[in-house]
């Protein structure tokens, strides 16, 4: 996924988004060539899923190829 779509699912600012890179709490992009980079559409998911989980004091689920099993 590229940038402005992460930001689009996860209502997150590009500067949001890096800084929770640097602190270990969002998944860190992949390089696609060049300048270009992109998130791994089911590390997004999880970090997704991980987030709801933890509003709702729920277990946070576990993910595979973007779907909770």
């Amino acid at each position: 996924m590229r940038r402005r779509e992460v930001e689009r699912r996860t209502g997150l600012s590009r500067s949001t988004i890096y800084e929770r890179i640097r602190a270990g709490g969002f998944p860190a992009p992949v390089s696609l060539g060049g300048k270009a980079v992109g998130w791994i559409e089911h590390e997004v998911n999880r970090w997704l899923n991980e987030q709801v989980a933890s509003s709702r004091g729920m277990a946070i689920p576990e993910v595979a190829d973007g779907r909770e099993v």
